[in-house]
């Protein structure tokens, strides 16, 4: 997957509010010493097949066990030597059955969890707006600068770093990085490296997730 964040051509759909969330990124990017690192979205949660804003204690579903046990078998061929995680439950039991695998401890982050929608937790995903200001939640601007920092002290880790966190860790992180994303990697426990060519970032999917992606929040 090639970085086309500034193309005139790059049509990929994206939900409302996601040109905001590319455009406070862009003010600065992440400026990293390793050339490739690897990332995992938490495998499926009942509130993710409902389209349903969720809380931090939301647990995986059977699907999503199964998910992270498959993400769990692709990683185990990557020289992998830290692995750093969300330690919001869907996020870190990910993160073990990983670290299970590859004989890692996760170092859990507070700061890698998922943007915080408050009012909306509960509520229906299906029309999300990233560029929204949710009552008593974090707003766009707070969630960026948040992950901007979260994710620069995890990948500063001894490398090659995992990161196992959530869909929209990942499309902060892309934007940080200037990588487009599109529905090849954005699907639940898709394991996915990220490697650099000079100054140009790339992303892909080593194994394609047959249960397909979720809603993103």
């Amino acid at each position: 997957m090639t970085s086309l964040m500034t193309s005139p051509h790059f049509t990929v759909e994206h939900p409302s509010g996601y040109e905001e969330l590319v455009r406070l990124a862009a003010v600065q990017p992440l400026n990293l010493s390793c050339d490739h690192f690897y990332f995992l979205r938490h495998g499926q949660t009942g509130r993710n097949a409902l389209r349903i804003f969720q809380a931090v204690d939301e647990p995986l579903s059977e699907l999503g066990l199964q998910q992270a046990a498959r993400a769990a078998a692709v990683l185990a061929g990557e020289p992998i030597r830290t692995l750093v995680a969300s330690d919001a439950h869907r996020a870190l039991t990910t993160a073990k059955t990983v670290g299970t695998t590859l004989d890692l401890v996760p170092l859990e982050r507070e700061d890698l969890r998922e943007r915080h929608f408050g009012d909306l937790i509960g509520t229906s995903s299906a029309n999300i707006d990233w560029a929204c200001a949710p009552e008593n939640g974090e707003t766009l601007a707070g969630f960026v600068e948040r992950k901007r920092g979260a994710l620069a002290a995890a990948l500063a880790e001894p490398a090659p770093v995992l990161v196992v966190a959530h869909g929209g860790t990942l499309y902060v992180l892309a934007a940080l990085l200037g990588v487009a994303i599109g529905p090849d990697v954005l699907g639940n426990a898709q394991p996915l490296k990220f490697e650099r060519t000079g100054a140009q970032w790339t992303a892909r999917a080593l194994a394609q997730n047959v249960d397909g992606g979720a809603a993103i929040a």
